[in-house]
């Protein structure tokens, strides 16, 4: 992490300089002649920097929400955190940064990419001390940030006695589920630890509808009216423990593990009625499933500070993380005989090690110049088996081992340099090479990029406080394509077998080891205005060019595992793409921005707002517009809030109350020259409660997902000839309550 500089006073007269100079010489001289006599240790303690303060001061702009934003809803999960966050929008347990996601937006935990198969929604916010959310890329952590990066900080050892527990009874469908976090942490001379440990339990069950217009398996039109419903259930536990040991005056060590398993379960039903043609194999689909991810994390970091203001921080782990999941279906024909079983089965491992390092030193009294390295190497094992009436799917690809190594190294350097009183800049230059080779279908394939990223950061303070802010930045960064996209392993679509041909709606998936990484130059400018009580409000904008865009392609090829040709999508890197955005904050105390009569202040000293808006634009060459936009990126989302301390206005009542709503519009994203998407508006209203009894007891009462609006998507294929296809799918949602108690003691 970069090196925060304090805000710089106004610079002195030359007199009162001169005489401060010579008032220093003086005391130094004295304490020089005393220091023979008697050892002289002076320290000095500081208030911590709140969440605005470090935002204010860091020269590249970040976000820091803290535990206050993380306690506020008694929330059960980070993803719940998120999706209330400005400018973040949750897709399957991913986050999206400015309507980015699939790569657009890098997930950090710790600093370290977060591995395969971790989700935030099996995170508990008990676990985290802080969330930092980064615009745009640094040269300390990996360039693939085009849409920026997002910091999971898991809790760190306190200075102080700490000591919680926090239990939550919820309810969404069906029965109750329990979720429960504690955390003990304390210091004993050189040493200081914390012990969070989190369990928890999710349940819930949604009805789907999905209208069908395609081909049957016969080649003739088909359409289909399939509902369903779908219930799923699971839990699990998170356990971080960290040590830091203080080695002596300039030296420490930290040692972090981070624990995670859970498991989930899934069981439904699908009906099937045929509206127009043959009907499909089965009619009537029954499944369960069920399955585990576990994952262990442990690492030493060593800091050491050296003469002249120096510091190298240095650091190394290793990770692992393995999965397993099966499913059963059962088919029946309209004559209620069962001609469909179908076993699949899935094992991944992954493994990987970490090193890491930087070194810090102050060039005079204007620049720090750091250089440091990234080094990691993952191996991934994976097993998948897809069994159908007593026979492989895919005789020859099923069943059969796949291996990869991923070999990824990095050099960087950064300068800070305080150009003047009011200028500061950040200069980054960041060297990255990843180096994949996979066996396991055909002879091993190797794939290798490079990509140099240059970052520069300017930061203009209005006036000698700081509180008025220009930023901007001019950066490279990139987007490397994930193992999956890189492998030539197919997957079939399972609706139609091997043995015949499948529609363009329809198609089977292989990946393509050419792939190279996307490469994108972006501009970031932004105003920044921190009002005297920790409120901020902002307004900034951006662009992104991207060269070498990777787009799934679907096109008829004769491919080994079918004896007639088949519909196959593959990812390419199609063309040019841009992207343009306009953001809004706004959070703040009520009286900080209706500064109004004292009897009515009353209300508004204990009110906190809060508001966000974005605005996107994007375009891809060489798809026809006018929604021709990148993959998943809203034209807009907005979000609001507020808080209300209930207890400034009803004597002892000590109870705060606050809600947030946030919106996202429903649009249509052109993805090839003959085929659109349509996503339906989301809508997501929380709301909560908070009595606090004393300082060490407080009963929360939370809501989420309070409209319950459903999910909608359709999917239209407008080929050059033959029959237009169409999928429209809609899944319901549910509201889910909390009743928690936390205590501190």
């Amino acid at each position: 992490m970069a090196t925060r500089r304090p805000t710089p006073s106004p610079p002195l007269p030359p007199q009162r300089l001169g005489g401060l100079v010579m008032t220093i010489a003086a005391a130094l001289a004295a304490v020089a002649a005393h220091g023979q006599a008697a050892d002289q240790k002076v320290e000095i303690t500081a208030q911590p920097l709140t969440d605005t303060d470090q935002r204010r001061r860091d020269p590249v702009a970040k976000t820091i929400y803290g535990r206050d934003e993380l306690d506020k809803y008694g929330d059960t999960s980070v993803s719940d955190v998120l999706k209330r966050l400005p400018g973040v929008n949750m897709q399957g347990g991913s986050p999206k940064l400015r309507g980015l996601g699939a790569g657009y937006t890098l997930l950090l935990v710790n600093g370290d990419p977060a591995p395969p198969g971790f989700s935030l929604d099996n995170l508990s916010p008990g676990q985290v001390e802080r969330i930092e959310l980064t615009r745009g890329p640094s040269a300390d952590q990996s360039a693939q940030a085009v849409a920026g990066t997002l910091n999971i900080i898991l809790r760190e050892a306190p200075r102080a006695r700490q000591r919680e527990l926090n239990a939550r009874i919820g309810y969404q469908a069906v029965r109750p589920t329990l979720a429960g976090n504690a955390s003990w942490g304390d210091r004993s001379g050189q040493l200081s630890y914390t012990l969070p440990l989190s369990l928890y339990q999710w349940r819930g069950q949604a009805d789907s509808a999905s209208l069908r217009r395609s081909l049957g398996i016969d080649g003739n039109p088909q359409t289909l009216s399939v509902p369903g419903t779908d219930s799923y259930w699971g839990g699990g536990f998170n356990f971080g423990p960290r040590l830091t040991w203080k080695l002596g005056d300039n030296d420490s060590l930290s040692w972090q593990t981070f624990a995670q398993k859970h498991r989930f379960n899934n069981s439904g039903r699908y009906l099937t009625e045929v509206l127009e043609g043959t009907p499909p194999t089965s009619v009537d689909d029954r499944y369960v499933s069920g399955g585990h991810w576990q994952m262990l994390r442990s690492g030493l970091q060593w800091q050491s500070k050296w003469a002249g203001g120096a510091k190298l921080d240095v650091k190394g782990g290793f990770q692992a993380s393995s999965s397993r999941s099966h499913n059963h279906t059962d088919g029946l024909d309209g004559a209620g005989v069962q001609t469909l079983v179908r076993d699949t089965d899935t094992h991944n491992v992954d493994r990987n090690l970490t090193s890491g390092g930087k070194f810090t030193r102050p060039l005079g009294e204007a620049h720090t110049l750091a250089l440091g390295w990234d080094l990691e190497r993952r191996s991934r094992y994976e097993v998948r088996s897809i069994v159908e009436n007593g026979q492989q799917l895919l005789a020859g690809y099923e069943g059969l081992p796949f291996e990869a190594d991923i070999h990824r190294a990095a050099l960087f350097m950064q300068d800070e340099w305080e150009l003047a009183p009011r200028w500061s800049t950040y200069l980054g230059l960041r060297a990255e090479r990843i180096a994949t080779t996979s066996s396991g279908v055909g002879d091993p394939v190797r794939n290798t990029s490079q990509v140099v990223t240059p970052i520069w950061h300017i930061n203009h303070k209005l006036n000698a406080a700081g509180r008025d802010l220009v930023r901007a930045s001019l950066t490279r960064s990139y987007k490397a394509p994930d193992l999956t996209a890189l492998t030539n392993r197919p997957t079939v679509n399972t609706q139609y077998p091997a043995t015949g041909p499948n529609p363009e709606l329809s198609p089977d998936r292989v990946g393509n080891p050419a792939l190279q990484p996307e490469l994108a130059t972006g501009l970031d400018i932004a105003f920044e205005k921190y009002l005297p009580q920790g409120g901020v409000m902002s307004i900034g904008g951006f662009h992104r060019r991207i060269n070498g865009l990777i787009r799934n392609q679907t096109s008829q090829q004769t491919v080994p595992w079918a004896a007639v040709p088949r519909w196959v999508s593959q990812p390419i890197n199609l063309a040019q793409a841009r992207s343009t955005g306009v953001e809004l904050e706004l959070k703040a105390r009520g009286d900080e921005l209706l500064p109004i009569s004292a009897a009515q202040n009353a209300w508004l000293k204990g009110l906190s707002l809060r508001a966000s808006a974005s605005l996107y634009r994007s375009t891809v060459d060489g798809i026809p517009g006018p929604d021709n936009r990148l993959d998943g990126q809203q034209p807009w989302s907005a979000t609001t809030g507020f808080d209300q301390v209930l207890g400034k206005l009803l004597g002892a009542w000590p109870l705060t109350v606050g809600a947030s709503l946030a919106w996202t519009p429903g649009y249509v994203t052109q993805q090839t020259p003959t085929q659109t998407l349509t996503q339906a508006r989301i809508r997501t209203l929380d709301a909560y409660a908070l009595w606090v009894v004393d300082k060490q007891l407080s009963v929360r009462l939370s809501g989420s997902n309070l409209l319950a609006d459903s999910t909608r998507s359709l999917t239209e294929l407008q080929p050059a000839s033959g029959l237009p296809q169409s999928s429209d799918n809609t899944r319901s949602n549910r509201r889910s309550f909390n009743l928690g108690m936390a205590l501190k003691f």
